[in-house]
């Protein structure tokens, strides 16, 4: 059976399943609002646009599909890996830096996807197998918890009451609509839970509606688009400071790819393969560079909605692609979703992260694996506790995040490690 072929049973609608008009709408919308605070989050830091990172993270996406042949169903939004180089740069040299190591980044994952595509990616069996596979998942997963867990507590630092019961209450809709509903509903119980918890978020007084009041309905976003707003030059300190975190950003890459093979019953390092996943995510970015946006990357909150809809169809993430762009352009709508409090997307969040740590969960399961060995408890003890616990490693501007560092770790342990450890063998 070739990969067309194929169907996933159980899911939904499968990669290319094509959605009724009326319901892709609502399908890719539930995707957009997924995505959306942490997008525009990352250009506020920085000092970007949030219009333009919308703009770009919908190209991007577009990018990405096209390059993967719409063959994965993967959102890009943007990468928070660059955000202390980002704003060191944006200090320095503005954003035309910014650009030129964004599109640095891009070319490093081109020339990885070419020697990938020549030597081929078999040796990904090996260096990851199900013992290291499984953690890094469920770390994925879990590695935010902490942040889902302050944003549903703390307002400005203080713990408020009101905080947590909009969390809680937007959780627990949230689940009942993935229980009780059926039907349409029943496939957009993320966006149910959205809108539910903005709602409540409004009753309790803790949506600021002044900057939705203030905002117009259309308007043009700061496009950055190299001899048109600036000319550009030879930044070495950008290209030396953001291109290193590309091969931080690879591993994610590889990481999120692990759960939607799984979620998906897929291959995606045979087909279409790594060099092409690769090719798209550095395209992807370079064309956010060109426009005036941040690098961009895979999202575990999109894929957080796969898991709990099963709905994996390419065209319900292109559809929240075309929104993205559009979405650019309305300031007014704009506006409304970045109002949104983060008590109501930490009680999303608590579903979204917990499903993909469990389906790290299940790789473990499926897989057999045995903790009664030595060399498997101790691979997965040191992937859950750096991941989850949120060591990094810096150097300069370089930095290694905890998820990253724990996979290579992880990777480590388990090529360097006896398969049985001297205590465990049996004596003669």
């Amino acid at each position: 059976m070739t990969e067309k072929e194929f169907r996933n049973e159980e899911a939904v609608l499968d990669i290319h399943d094509r959605p009724k008009p009326a319901h892709w709408i609502g399908l890719s919308l539930q995707h957009l609002f997924t995505m959306f605070g942490a997008t525009v989050l990352v250009p506020i830091l920085v000092g970007i646009d949030p219009g333009i990172a919308l703009v770009s993270s919908g190209l991007g996406t577009m990018v990405y599909l096209f390059v993967t042949k719409g063959k994965i169903p993967a959102y890009l939004g943007s990468s928070f890996a660059f955000i202390a180089a980002m704003q060191m740069l944006m200090k320095s040299d503005g954003y035309p830096a910014i650009a030129q190591g964004a599109m640095t980044t891009g070319l490093v994952y081109l020339i990885v996807s070419l020697i990938i595509k020549k030597i081929g990616s078999d040796w990904l069996d090996k260096i990851l197998p199900p013992i290291v596979v499984g953690p890094v998942v469920m770390v994925i997963g879990l590695g935010l918890a902490s942040n889902a867990a302050n944003n549903a507590m703390f307002n400005n630092g203080e713990y408020d009451f009101k905080y947590i019961a909009v969390a809680l209450l937007t959780l627990g809709l949230t689940i009942f609509y993935n229980m009780f509903f059926k039907g349409f509903l029943g496939l957009i119980p993320i966006l149910l839970g959205i809108v539910s918890g903005y709602l409540i978020a409004l009753a309790f007084g803790i949506v600021d509606v002044e900057p939705i009041k203030e905002a117009a309905w259309l308007a043009m976003p700061n496009f950055e688009i190299p001899f048109v707003q600036y000319q550009p030059k030879l930044y070495l300190n950008a290209i030396t400071t953001m291109a290193p975190i590309a091969f931080v950003t690879m591993t994610e890459h590889i990481g999120h790819l692990m759960v939607l093979n799984k979620l998906t019953k897929r291959n995606f390092f045979q087909e279409p393969g790594l060099s092409k996943t690769l090719m798209g995510d550095g395209a992807a970015q370079i064309v956010a560079g060109l426009v005036g946006g941040p690098p961009v990357t895979s999202y575990g909150e999109n894929i957080g909605v796969l898991a709990i809809t099963r709905v994996h169809s390419v065209f319900v993430i292109g559809g929240a692609a075309v929104f993205a762009v559009g979405l650019g352009f309305v300031g007014k709508l704009s506006a409304v979703i970045l109002s949104i409090p983060g008590p109501v997307i930490s009680g999303i969040s608590f579903v979204l992260f917990g499903v993909i740590a469990a389906s790290g969960l299940k790789i473990l399961i499926d897989n057999q694996i045995n903790f009664d060995k030595k060399k498997n408890l101790l691979i997965a003890s040191v992937i859950l506790v750096i991941g989850i616990g949120g060591l990094v490693f810096k150097l300069n501007t370089f930095e290694l995040s905890s998820m990253a560092l724990a996979t290579v770790l992880g990777i480590i342990l388990n090529l360097i490690l006896p398969e049985t450890a001297r205590s465990e063998e049996k004596s003669v």
